[in-house]
């Protein structure tokens, strides 16, 4: 404990790999995800334990903005329709559980949407649209059961664990693209502040 700084050095270290991810992300991946979005009669958000939890942060800023969002397996989430789309949130894009609901939405006639650190997964094979915003991850041996993989073996080798640098960086991406979307629609902060819960 008498190494001073330890922590905020490993701050610095993430945020200066999340700025290396954001320097390779594709301005026409962004472009078409945010058109994608905006044709949605309703967009629905899921992903896998951590990424799970961006999701849902991710399908609140949409409500914020005004949009019909919802967390796939919430109670209260309607079935889903062509006119929708679903956003996957899955760093190695083949996370079973993930993977089979997409495919049943495609199915279904929804557009799907994938943010990912693989392109060339099971999901990337039937997404319309795909933002990459990690490029290197620590190997997996079967990555269709990575998230059980990483929550019951722990096998990742990184400096920042279990895949934090995606989910991190996820979430970043999401947030930067709801202030894109804020730009696009021209809606301002009072007006997210007005959908925010006033329940609590």
């Amino acid at each position: 404990m008498d190494a001073k700084g330890r922590v905020q050095d490993m701050m610095r270290l993430m945020a200066s790999k999340v700025r290396t991810v954001a320097d390779t992300i594709e301005d026409d991946e962004v472009d078409s995800f945010i058109r994608e979005i905006l044709a949605a009669e309703r967009v629905y958000v899921m992903g896998a334990g951590r990424s799970g939890l961006v999701a849902k942060a991710f399908a609140m800023r949409l409500m914020h903005l005004g949009l019909r969002s919802y967390v796939v397996g919430e109670t209260i989430t309607p079935a889903i329709e062509p006119s929708d789309m679903i956003i996957a949130f899955s760093g190695s894009g083949n996370t079973k559980t993930v993977a089979d609901i997409s495919e049943t939405a495609k199915e279904i006639g929804a557009t799907v949407g994938l943010i990912t650190s693989n392109k060339d997964s099971r999901i990337g094979k039937i997404a319309d649209s795909i933002v990459v915003i990690e490029s290197q991850r620590d190997a997996v041996t079967d990555d269709s059961h990575e998230y059980e993989i990483r929550q019951m073996m722990g096998e990742h080798r990184s400096f920042a664990p279990l895949g934090t640098i995606f989910e991190t960086t996820a979430m970043i991406f999401s947030d930067a693209l709801v202030s894109r979307l804020m730009e696009i629609t021209a809606t301002d902060e009072g007006e997210l502040k007005r959908r925010h819960t006033n329940i609590e």
